[in-house]
């Protein structure tokens, strides 16, 4: 017994202080007499991963990426003109506060604007700006876009940050506990939950969170960013921020968790059984370290994958959230900017977004090649 743990490395403080190793051995096979032999003998090691094909790898993704932020710069620069109207008949429609009645003033706008350019000519003065990192200027704010953007940011990065960061570990909690317990209570009441949950619209979520937490019961703010026009000191606008962020975050919290505790427990389901989870019962691992060590660690390669995703859907359920507690954020700023038909602020804010789901989606393929070399071969 004792080369049995010295050959398959564990240690003392990790070695069982039942009996059932001795039971487990007949299970997989494994002797101590063979174990020794195996040990003494030299295997020849499996070949490890190659430095070469993660190489090709990173360089393959990079490209695939870089061709994908190509089609979306052009689909950023023809979607807005796609829809009906542009930037003046929105100032010229019937209640706009920026209403321009003057009819040389509205021909200097398009000027300015170059709506009355070709297509091609207004292509290459859009391509031109995102390749000098010239964004334009609101139509309807009269403001660079790229202020605006900077403005917006924090605040979307803070929600969208939020809600991955604690709905994955929420989830993925949840999961591995739920999938390992497979059947048991926990796992039915928590696969119905978030059945509910993911069948349910992420803006009926938010909906639904605003009228009961926020309008009927006044726990949380109804809309906004923070308490405009308060002198408050630093320690009381970090609450006020925080009170604001609250709600909308949980929303996209539950959401995500969700998702990550869906894919956690598929993972750890097809952990079970599994032959490395044999060998380490058969090494006296207690049942705590082969459930985190080893089973967990190898159904969590999918969350991981599935977080580039979730950053995408994060972003555009960040959107939605943001509309329905009118978050100060980009999503919002979005909404607003194509009600009004506001070419340069429609195009920044998907260039921002499209760059955050991107820059996420690839991190997350680094990551995973990592950890998993299989997936770069």
């Amino acid at each position: 017994m004792e080369s049995l743990r010295a050959a398959a490395g564990a240690s003392d403080e990790e070695a069982p202080r039942s009996r059932g190793g001795e039971s487990l051995h007949g299970v997989v096979g494994i002797s101590e007499r063979g174990t020794s032999e195996s040990a003494g003998q030299g295997e020849t090691p499996l070949p490890g991963p190659r430095a070469g094909g993660t190489n090709r790898r990173v360089v393959t993704v990079s490209l695939g990426y870089l061709v994908t932020l190509l089609v979306l710069l052009v689909l950023n620069f023809a979607l807005p003109r796609a829809m009906p109207g542009d930037p003046l008949s929105a100032q010229l429609a019937a209640g706009s506060p920026s209403y321009i009645h003057d009819p040389e003033l509205q021909q200097a706008v398009r000027d300015f604007y170059g709506l009355d350019e070709p297509l091609t000519g207004q292509f290459r003065t859009y391509i031109t700006g995102v390749a000098t990192g010239d964004l334009g200027v609101s139509v309807r704010y009269q403001r660079p876009v790229s202020d605006m953007l900077v403005e917006r940011l924090p605040r979307t990065v803070l929600l969208v940050g939020t809600a991955l960061v604690l709905g994955t570990a929420a989830g993925v909690a949840a999961g591995a506990v739920a999938g390992w317990r497979r059947g048991g209570r926990f796992d039915s009441v928590a696969l119905a939950v978030v059945t509910v949950v993911r069948s349910v619209p992420v803006f009926f979520l938010a909906s639904a969170a605003c009228y009961v937490l926020a309008v009927q019961l006044g726990w949380f703010p109804v809309s906004g960013s923070g308490t405009r026009f308060a002198a408050f000191g630093p320690a009381e606008r970090v609450v006020d921020v925080l009170w604001h962020l609250a709600l909308p975050a949980s929303v996209l919290v539950v959401y995500h968790a969700a998702a990550q505790f869906l894919v956690m427990r598929a993972g750890m389901v097809t952990q079970l059984g599994a032959d490395h989870l044999l060998t380490a019962r058969a090494k006296g691992l207690p049942e705590r370290v082969v459930r985190r060590r080893h089973a967990a660690r190898n159904a969590m390669l999918p969350v991981i994958g599935l977080l580039g995703v979730q950053a995408g859907v994060a972003i555009t359920g960040a959107v939605l959230v943001e509309t329905v507690f009118r978050y100060d954020g980009i999503g919002s700023l979005l909404v607003d900017a194509i009600s009004h038909r506001d070419y340069p602020l429609i195009q920044g804010c998907f260039l921002l977004l499209t760059c955050l789901v991107l820059v996420a989606s690839f991190v997350a393929d680094l990551v995973t090649a990592r950890i998993d070399p299989r997936t770069a071969q």
